[in-house]
Parts: C-alpha cells; sequence; structure tokens
C-alpha cells in the first residue's frame, strides 16, 4: 500500500479517493461538468467517468463473474489512449459528449462502486487484485489533480472570472518569504528511482545508479515578483534567453508572462481556482512552460536542475534546506522524459500507462497545490510536453 493509504484497509481507501472525486464537482454545476476549454484537457464529467471506466475495464471484466458492462458504449467513449482494449473517442472531441449526463455518470459510478465493494469482499488475500486497484486509485488521484487544472483553465475562458471556490485566501500567503539561498551537494556516484515497498508507478523503476558532477539548488522556488522583473528587463523579448522552439512559440502565441497572470489598471492579477486574486509578488510563480522556466533560468545566471539532482536533494533535504518541493507546484527540470536504465513495460493494455509517452516530453518534480495528499514521493516522475502552461509549473533554479 502506498503511505497515503498504509493506515486503512483497501476496501476503506477505495471508497474514500472515489469520493474525494465526486467532492471535486460539487462546486459546479452540470454544464461546467460538460465542457472543454482545450484539447489537452477534459470535461470533469469525462475524468469521473473515465477514472470508473479504469475499474470496469481492469478490474471487473476479467474477475466478475457473469460480467456484463454497464453501459456497452461506454467502452468507447471512455477510454483514453489504450489501444489495446479498442476503439476510443477523439481526445479534442470530448466536450461534445452531451450525453451520458451528469446524472447517468453518477449513476455509472455508484454501479462500479457496488459491484467493485463485492469483489473486495469476495478477494480479501487477493495480492494482484490488490496491487491493480491501488494502481487505479492512484490513476484516479491523478485524474483528481487534473479536474481542478482542467476546471482552472475552463473557468479562465469567462470574462466574469467565476470562482471554482470563493474560500482560500489567507493573509498569511501574502508573507514574504525567505531569501533563497544556494544549496551545495557533492554530486558523486548516486543511486535514484523508487526503493521500498511502497507503490510507485513503472515509470519509476528500476532503481539505479547514475553520476552526478556536483551542484547547488535554489533554497526558494522562483517567486512572481522576481519573474516580474524577468518580464520588466524585457525577458520575453530578448531571443538570446530563448531554446529556438520556445522563442517560435512565444513569438507565434503573443506570449508575454504566466498563464492566468491578467494586467489591470491597479496592477497585476492573477486567476486561480478562488477567482481574480491581486499578483502576491512573494508567491512562487506558476503556471509556465518549460520555455519560459529555462529563459527565466539563463536570465538569472542559472540552468534548471537535472531530475537526478532534484531527487538526490530531495532525499537529503529532510531538515527542510529547500522549501516547497512538495505541495506548491512541480518543478521543471532539465531532464526528457526517457526509461530508466532496465526499464520494462507492464505486459497487456496496462503496459500503456506511461512507457509510450516517453518522447518529446520533459520531466516534472516534486508536487503542486492540486496533487491530492499521499500521491507525491521524491521519486515521481510528472512529464509534460515543453510548451505546457495550465498545470501548476514553477522553477527551482539550479547551477
Amino acid at each position: 500500500m502506498s503511505d497515503g493509504m498504509h493506515d486503512t484497509s483497501l476496501a476503506a481507501a477505495y471508497q474514500d479517493v472515489r469520493r474525494r472525486s465526486l467532492q471535486l464537482a460539487e462546486p459546479l454545476s452540470d454544464e461546467d461538468c460538460g465542457a472543454q476549454s482545450m484539447p489537452d484537457a477534459s470535461p470533469v464529467k469525462w475524468h469521473l467517468a473515465h477514472t470508473t471506466w479504469f475499474f470496469e475495464t481492469f478490474l471487473l471484466e476479467p474477475r466478475e463473474a457473469g460480467f456484463v458492462p454497464f453501459d456497452a458504449a461506454f467502452r468507447v467513449l471512455f477510454n483514453s489512449y489504450y489501444n489495446g482494449v479498442g476503439a476510443r473517442h477523439p481526445r479534442p472531441r470530448r466536450g461534445l459528449l452531451t450525453r451520458p449526463g451528469m446524472r447517468e455518470v453518477r449513476a455509472y459510478r455508484a454501479n462500479v462502486d457496488a459491484r467493485m465493494g463485492r469483489l473486495l469482499a469476495a478477494c480479501p488475500d487477493d495480492a494482484a487484485l490488490a496491487s491493480l486497484v491501488e494502481l487505479g486509485l492512484q490513476h484516479e488521484q491523478q485524474h483528481q489533480e487534473l479536474i481542478l487544472t482542467d476546471v482552472l483553465h475552463l473557468l479562465a475562458q469567462s470574462p466574469l472570472y467565476p470562482a471554482y471556490h470563493p474560500a482560500g485566501h489567507s493573509d498569511a500567503a501574502l508573507a514574504p518569504a525567505r531569501a533563497s539561498e544556494w544549496m551545495a551537494f557533492d554530486g558523486g556516484l548516486v543511486e535514484v528511482g523508487h526503493a521500498g515497498a511502497g507503490f510507485c508507478f513503472d515509470n519509476e523503476l528500476p532503481r539505479h545508479r547514475t553520476y552526478l558532477q556536483p551542484f547547488s539548488l535554489a533554497s526558494q522556488l522562483v517567486t512572481n515578483g522576481e519573474f516580474l522583473a524577468f518580464i520588466d528587463a524585457g525577458g520575453y523579448r530578448d531571443p538570446a534567453l530563448w531554446l529556438s522552439e520556445g522563442w517560435d512559440a512565444v513569438a507565434q502565441n503573443g506570449v508575454a508572462h504566466p498563464l492566468y497572470w491578467i494586467r489591470q489598471a491597479d496592477g497585476w492579477h492573477v486567476f486561480t481556482l478562488h477567482g481574480l486574486r491581486p499578483l502576491d509578488l512573494h508567491a512562487p510563480v506558476t503556471h509556465v512552460s518549460l520555455y519560459e522556466a529555462d529563459a527565466y533560468a539563463r536570465w538569472a545566471g542559472a540552468r534548471l536542475p537535472l531530475e537526478a539532482e532534484w531527487e538526490t536533494a530531495a532525499a537529503a533535504a529532510a531538515g527542510g534546506s529547500l522549501a516547497d518541493l512538495f505541495g506548491t507546484c512541480w518543478q521543471w527540470t532539465a531532464s526528457s522524459y526517457a526509461p530508466y536504465p532496465g526499464y520494462t513495460a507492464a505486459a497487456g493494455a496496462l503496459g500503456e500507462y506511461n512507457g509510450k509517452f516517453m518522447i518529446n516530453q520533459y520531466v516534472l518534480r516534486g508536487a503542486s497545490c492540486a496533487t491530492p495528499p499521499g500521491h507525491a514521493r521524491a521519486s515521481y516522475r510528472n512529464f509534460f510536453p515543453a510548451g505546457t502552461r495550465w498545470q501548476f509549473s514553477g522553477i527551482r533554479l539550479a547551477r
């Protein structure tokens, strides 16, 4: 069991995670839940149905006596990218699925949950079943984070700046952060990758040795105020700071500041899950692409960390020398998302979970404010294309 689930039974953990997904949808209207703001995002309704499809397809279908799907059409509608399962509805058109509605999706979840409860009760000592359920719960937690990031992008399209949840403002968030310092690490031959008995995804394995030159990491994340200085210094207008592909993306898309920043008569604001807020200069900058993070690092006379540097430093930072490793924003690394030496994907359709995406993506480390509790660990490898901005992605400098 993972650290976030070790103190409860598998059945109770299942119920907790599944309940949390529905809770995330509670502040939203049915219209909110059915809309899709861009091809990279999905409607909340789709997330709720797809995570249910996962349990029905990979747990119930091979194990349930006399299996009958809740709705045979859902096998196509809510398959994400598993070619081994069969046909899929095109990702950019998920927002056009006005049917089934939210009522039927909730009924689908309730039906599968009841059947999963019976399956778990009938097979309390089935280790293979438990492993698959754990994978399904971790998968659903990934989608819980996507629900929040996708909802934020959706609501940001409205000139009304509607809040997902009006609470969340705190004066404590406006307190100045500590000055960033350089934390030195020796490097040398280090071990990276998941170790121990807890859950991990296959892309965190196998644990292996790699060599690092001595390096330093910034103790604090780059703040909004520091990034604003980069903007004011003309950082978005200086091609010398940018990777060629990043410069093209900035120029073609008219990018001149992080996503969700809005300049008004009284200064900079940022759109958040809690609505439009004045830009907190002391808070870590978020919603920047790898291109923006890399350009800022060059401007600051630094660079982005390698993922092995980040993991090694995180493992050595138990005393708190590095702030906001987890729970604030994902941190871009300079490492391409590639298999570890000796990596092998699982057999069957589940082998498509991670391995086939190991191209044209970069690794982010840590966890964000949208990451569910218990889902983060030092070896976790998040990954997105270099131009991605709608995730809670930020910057930790290295040198």
